[in-house]
């Protein structure tokens, strides 16, 4: 009698397999593509901006610390080397202005492609200044790449741009 019941009760429970597929529906419903894209965008952004909102001490001016760290404390680890930086004022100003811009465009959504390969760029240079850092800068470089892959998204001003300019008639 017992069994008779248990067999029953399992008869008009769902599979495993329609159970598996419904809470793999939920998943997909929550991550969808555009959200995942633009999470992506976000969280590579942020700490370019953290580190570059810490180089300036104004419009347009440098920080003296952004100048001192490039002069005197970061160093290139290529063979042969540590080096010290090329033109220190010169690389302060650029990367202080690549982490300001490339994290704004990358959460607009505005060049994202060129964004993300701007900053994987400077990834590439992070990781020679701090070798130790690479579980971090592989994680950056990560990001960036699937960005530049996969694009930014429907929640974009690049997709707006694409839908209603570009390509009008879609």
């Amino acid at each position: 009698m017992i069994t008779e019941q248990r067999i029953m009760a399992a008869g008009n429970l769902p599979s495993l397999g329609a159970l598996v597929d419904r809470a793999n529906h939920l998943v997909q419903a929550i991550a969808t593509p555009s959200m995942v894209q633009l999470v992506l965008r976000v969280a590579l952004a942020v700490p370019f901006w953290r580190s570059g909102i810490l180089k300036w001490n104004g419009f347009l001016r440098l920080s003296d610390t952004a100048v001192t760290l490039f002069s005197e404390e970061f160093m290139l680890h290529l063979p042969g080397g540590p080096y010290h930086f090329p033109v220190p004022t010169a690389m302060a100003f650029l990367s202080g202005c690549g982490e300001i811009m490339f994290p704004i465009l990358l959460v607009l959504g505005l060049g994202t492609r060129f964004a993300a390969l701007g900053l994987l760029f400077m990834t590439v240079i992070v990781e020679l200044t701090v070798p130790d850092g690479w579980p971090v800068h592989i994680t950056w470089a990560a990001m960036a790449l699937g960005i530049m892959a996969y694009g930014p998204g429907r929640i974009s001003v690049d997709h707006l741009l694409c839908k209603f300019v570009l390509h009008p008639e879609r």
